[in-house]
């Protein structure tokens, strides 16, 4: 490993093999490192899929060497700290690394540790989340099993990536009962720390509407604060007038999106944005600069690019960023249009039926294909189902797409 790099970038997940070939195919001179710790490299996308038992788990994971681009150089180690003033980076190790320019785009931090008892009861006793690649199977397991009683699903108020997951699962577990017969002897509850299902007014109401079809009850503006698994009980914090008020809950099954944040090491850094408890990196949301540290460029889960965290979101701003940060290089001036907000939130609404909910900062439906957002396709389902994994593992990754 060397001691300095033209251009550091921080993750080797979706967002950081993008970047790194999408900016080698433009100019394969340039001096590339990649810090990434895991050996594995996981399509975290099929993971809703695999909790719905229609999609093997094995599948999602690969080699992460096998996406390395070649010209670039692998830093096999997790960062602990930077130092942009000094435009230094640490590591676990105990090394440091320099950059004349740097990306960051590390993910997200999945803080289960926040919710009380949920850490030891996580995988049995009936709690299970589609967020952590070890737990995803024992969701179907949950499902296959249930045999009515009470099915409860949770999202917190803080950002999250795939903020729709929560519900995927739901509806998917939703047509699993049904098509058993054991929907009429449920009761499904989903407690979101959201003030609606999605921000989107058009996709929102059709998504009442699939709640209603399947007799799920929404509670809004509310948080799950402790899980007793033993007892199968949930502590919520729920709206009350004039307040809040803590609910426990029975549940028979219960599935949980954990609160999240940027990795501790951003959090705890200069790159932060300022007074942000989750952390994110602070930059301008339409070009990824930081708007402090001119050579520092952020994208996907760990930016503040609004409420986009999503794949398809890392789709869009990637090309923009590169060609921003190329820009910069050169001493030119960024041109080209910025970063709208652009996401997308494939939605199973039930086997063999999806919602594709493509949208921008302002709410505002941006549909890639000409059919109408607010209906259940077919297509669709097999276009996320079988298309774009392949495209994700032999395109996005290469910079191809």
């Amino acid at each position: 490993m060397k001691s300095h790099y033209q251009i550091i970038i921080i993750g080797g997940g979706n967002a950081g093999i993008s970047v790194a070939a999408q900016l080698l195919n433009r100019n394969p001179r340039l001096d590339i490192g990649i810090v990434e710790p895991s050996e594995k490299h996981y399509y975290q996308p099929a993971w809703t899929l695999v909790g719905g038992g229609v999609f093997d788990i094995r599948k999602t994971i690969r080699k992460e060497a096998d996406f390395i681009p070649a010209q670039a150089e692998w830093i096999r180690d997790r960062t602990e700290g930077f130092d942009p003033a000094h435009n230094r980076v640490s590591l676990a190790s105990g090394g440091q690394v320099t950059y004349d320019y740097m990306v960051v785009c590390c993910g997200i931090q999945l803080n289960w540790h926040l919710i009380k008892g949920l850490p030891e009861t996580l995988g049995k006793n009936g709690v299970c989340s589609n967020y952590s690649f070890d737990i995803a199977p024992y969701t179907y397991e949950c499902i296959r099993n249930f045999t009515g009683g009470r099915a409860v699903f949770t999202q917190p108020a803080s950002l999250i990536k795939c903020g729709a997951a929560p519900q995927k699962i739901m509806y998917l577990a939703a047509d699993n009962f049904s098509r058993r017969g054991v929907l009429k002897d449920s009761e499904l509850l989903f407690y979101t720390g959201k003030p609606g299902l999605l921000r989107v007014k058009e996709i929102n109401a059709a998504l009442i509407e699939i709640c209603r079809r399947y007799g799920i009850r929404p509670v809004y503006q509310s948080s799950l604060i402790e899980v007793r698994g033993e007892s199968k009980e949930a502590v919520m914090e729920v709206p009350k007038e004039g307040g809040k008020e803590t609910v426990t809950v029975h549940f028979d099954m219960l599935h949980v999106a954990p609160p999240m944040s940027a990795p501790d090491a951003v959090r705890n850094s200069p790159l932060a944005v300022e007074g942000d408890p989750q952390g994110w990196v602070d930059v301008n949301g339409e070009t990824f600069q930081h708007r402090k540290y001119g050579n520092v460029f952020s994208l996907g889960d760990v930016a503040n690019a609004g409420d986009t965290k999503t794949g398809a979101a890392i789709h869009k701003q990637a090309p923009i960023m590169v060609r921003n940060l190329l820009s910069a290089m050169n001493n030119k001036p960024f041109s080209g249009p910025g970063y709208d907000g652009y996401t997308a939130c494939p939605i199973p609404t039930g086997y063999g039926k999806l919602m594709l909910a493509e949208f921008d900062h302002a709410n505002t439906l941006k549909p890639t294909v000409p059919l109408d957002p607010t209906k259940e396709r077919m297509s669709l389902w097999l276009f996320i189902r079988y298309a774009l994994p392949w495209l994700y593992w032999n395109g996005i990754l290469k910079g191809k797409l």
